[in-house]
Formats: C-alpha cells, structure tokens, sequence
C-alpha cells in the first residue's frame, strides 16, 4: 500500500476506480468533534443534557478519542426517540459546510464514485455525506436502540468497511484519502491499491468553503443554536443564559405592554438594535399594504415601531400565546382563498396591513416564492427588505415550540432588525392599473425586496421547507 501526500501528487480516478476516504480527516478543518455532540445534546436533549455535556468535557478531553467518543455519544443520544430523530438532516449540514475545508472539498468532489467513513454515527453523517456530497457508501456505526428509544450505546456487530465496499465498488479497484496512520490499522484502507495521506501542517492551512462553492444552496436548515458550540463558545453560552433569559422577559414585558413609541427606545437601552431605512418617494397615506419578506415572528412589529404607526397582521400560522401577547392586531387567516381575501380587504379599508407572502421564515440569503393573493387587494403595496443578525438563537423553528421564537430572539445579546422600506410599486407593475397578473406583480415585489437586501430568489414554498426539516406541511 502506497502513503503519498494528497497535494504532493494528484488523484486521477479513472471509471473503473473508486475512492474511500474518511469525513472528519479530509472534510473537515477541526479535530474536535464535540460541536457536533453538543449541537445533538442541545437540539435534540435539551440545555440540561448539553450541560451535562460541557461539564463533562475535562474527562472526554483526558480519556482519549476512542474512550471519550463513546462519552459523547451516551450523554448526546441516551433516552432520544429515534423515530423523531432529525437533527442530521436538519441541523448539521449547516455546521458541516461551514466547517469543510475548500482543499478537501475539491479533492473529494474531483472524484465520481466514492464511499465515506465517519467516527461519528450513522445516523449523524448519513443525511449530508448523500445529500451534499453523493457519496455512494457510508460506512458508520449503528446506534443501539429500546423500545424506540437510543440507548447510546453503539451496536456490536458493526457493518463491516468491506461490506460495505462490496455493494457499490463492482470489481473497482480503491483509492484511500486519510491523515492518520490509525486508521490504516483499523482496516478503512486495508482493501485500497493506493493512499494518500494528508499531514496536520497541510490541513492547518486550509481554507473555508466559500458559499458559493456548496455542493448545493443550503437554503433551509433548523435547530435554535446560531453558532458554533465549542468549548470555550458553549461556557460563553452558559455563562451568558441567566442574564439572558432575565433580560429576554424583561424584553418581552416591555414590548407588548408599553405603546410601540415608547417601548421602541427603552428595548434600544437593553440592546436591541433597529436600523430603519427609507425611500425618498415613499407614500403614506391610509390603506397602505406593507408586504416584507420573512425573518422572525416580530417582522411586522419592527414594521409597525419603524413607520411609527399601527398596522394589522395576518398570518396562516400561529401560536395562542403569540396571537395573545401580540402589540398590534393579528388576524388568522383560513387558507380558504376567496374567505382570506375578504379579510384582507376589510382590514385595509380601515387602515394599513403588512403581510408577510412567503408564508414562513428562511434565515438564509434567500427569499421564497411569495403567494400572490396580497397583489389582487391593492395597487397601493410598498416593499419592505427585512434582513436579522444574531450571535447565539435563531428565533424561529421549524420543528421546535413556535411559542418561545420571541423569547429565543431576545435571548441574544444584541439582537438586530434592519428594516428598509423601498418606493411603491408603480402602477404599471400592479395588477388593477398596470394589468398585469397577480402572480406578475408579486414576482416583481419579491425581485424588488431580494435586490434590495441583495439576496436570491427561490421557488421554494413554505411546504418544502417544512418537508425538508420536519417532515410535514406545517399546517399547524
């Protein structure tokens, strides 16, 4: 078997040869896998169990990485049902991709057919290396599971590498990519012709993989935590949740029991931050239809304290203990088209509405396919661009409790609203004046906010998003 460096001699698979390599080594630009035990322990688990995590992280350090793996996957999956089990599919491609080295990445993409080993679970890696890579075989452990419950344990009889091979080599001669000698020991490259092995100097210099890079766009991904946990982030985030969680209240009291006029500046004081921005042409007058793209829960609030003056929401979802703490009025809609119609348009006879038509949130760079029904209500429709940042909590979810998205949002330090509103449409874009279909004017108002924010357009709906990270509707 043959040790060469992966950049000292390129690798050239030709159709009868595949290659094997290991995730963590050549994908990854870390070594430590606890990001990833401790993103599973806290979306998954619970702040409790990821705790007990952290706590424990001293004695995963000392015992070794075999001994102190088997640690983290017992603290991360012990009691979690496994039917309901999303997280790898959901939430660790994003921490994945921004994790994976541009050099590793072009190495392994180069190549057609490849199989992949991973240190960690199966059912952690499994979704990303088919999803994003198209990786062939995956060769990972099984979880014990009870009752449908993981035990954390992992199987005994492990699907062995060169089973694993045989389902998709077909007479294929192999070519490995690794960085550590042990796992030539362990029998990952036992069955390779030729190895390519990387050195820690080599990967010490990598590079992050630009967005524009991926695979695929990661458009959609879930889970609460907005950052990397590792252990000096994850005791920044414990240290930080008590005063958090007292001033998210406080936040939240201020919010839906003073005037917007008044509790705007006074949530400024405790961190918050609006940036407003307007068009110079900018019209106001009475029945005016804000329509915005969708960040969080608290989009048409921001609205309502940027234009200084009260609005009328609606939206198809959402919680009792939202609709009730609401500061502005919140109309729920039926999704009976010509019922929602009528709603709509007696609302802005008595004054503005602001709507939100892509029917759910995306948090990155991306806008969805805006529904068209606001465009046949008005031609009087000014584009809001709305864009957050937060450090710590996402304030939406997918999967999660939709009725502590507000809390989560103020859970952040200095959470950020930017809110642009930009020139009314002209007439000759709308649909009574301009003729134009209501699915042409609303295509237009969705150009017109993702060329202001500087973002993508998708045809995505919010029945994909919630397909692809809970696997439902979203209809609740």
């Amino acid at each position: 078997m043959k040790k060469d460096s992966l950049f000292q001699k390129s690798v050239d698979l030709s159709n009868d040869q595949m290659l094997v390599f290991n995730f963590e080594d050549v994908l990854l630009r870390s070594t430590s896998l606890f990001p990833y035990f401790m993103l599973v322990a806290f979306e998954a688990g619970g702040l409790l169990r990821s705790l007990i995590l952290f706590l424990c992280y001293p004695l995963i350090w000392l015992v070794g990485d075999e001994l102190g793996l088997r640690v983290m996957v017992f603290l991360s999956f012990f009691g979690i049902k496994k039917e309901t089990f999303g997280i790898g599919s959901s939430v660790l491609p994003k921490f994945f991709l921004e994790d994976v080295g541009s050099e590793g990445f072009e190495a392994v993409k180069s190549c057609g057919r490849k199989a992949a080993h991973s240190n960690m679970p199966r059912i952690m890696v499994e979704g990303f290396l088919r999803d994003y890579l198209g990786v062939d075989a995956v060769v990972a452990r099984e979880m014990k599971s009870l009752f449908g419950y993981f035990l954390g344990l992992y199987e005994k009889n492990e699907t062995s590498i060169l089973d694993e091979l045989r389902k998709v080599k077909a007479g294929s001669s192999v070519i490995g990519i690794g960085s550590h000698y042990r796992y030539v020991d362990q029998g990952l490259f036992s069955h390779c012709k030729e190895v390519f092995l990387l050195s820690e100097a080599e990967k010490r210099k990598w590079r992050i993989l630009p967005r524009e890079k991926y695979p695929k766009p990661l458009i959609f991904h879930d889970g609460r935590l907005a950052f990397r946990p590792t252990p000096a982030s994850s005791l920044a985030m414990f240290m930080w949740l008590p005063l958090a969680i007292f001033l998210s209240v406080i936040r939240l009291i201020l919010g839906i029991s003073l005037p917007l006029n008044v509790s705007a500046p006074i949530l400024a004081f405790t961190g918050t931050r609006t940036t407003v921005s307007r068009s110079q042409n900018e019209e106001n007058h009475k029945g005016m239809l804000y329509v915005s793209n969708h960040k969080t829960l608290l989009d048409p609030i921001y609205v309502a304290i940027a234009l200084g003056k009260p609005l009328s929401v609606v939206t198809y979802s959402l919680s009792r203990f939202s609709e009730l703490i609401a500061p502005i009025k919140t109309v729920r809609l039926t999704r009976d088209r010509e019922k929602d119609k009528k709603s709509m348009e007696k609302l802005l006879s008595s004054g503005d509405l602001v709507v939100c038509p892509e029917g759910t949130t995306c948090r990155e760079p991306y806008l969805l396919r805006f529904s068209p029904l606001f465009a046949e209500l008005t031609d009087d429709i000014v584009p809001v661009a709305l864009d957050v940042r937060v450090s710590m909590f996402y304030g939406t979810t997918a999967s999660g409790h939709k009725c502590l998205d507000s809390l989560f949002h103020f859970l952040n330090p200095n959470p950020s609203y930017f809110v642009t509103f930009l020139e009314a449409i002209p007439k000759s874009q709308a649909c009574k004046e301009g003729g134009k279909s209501r699915i042409e004017a609303a295509n237009y108002v969705q150009n017109k906010i993702a060329n202001a924010l500087g973002f993508a357009c998708t045809s995505f709906t919010r029945k994909d998003k919630y397909m692809i990270l809970a696997g439902n509707e979203g209809l609740n």
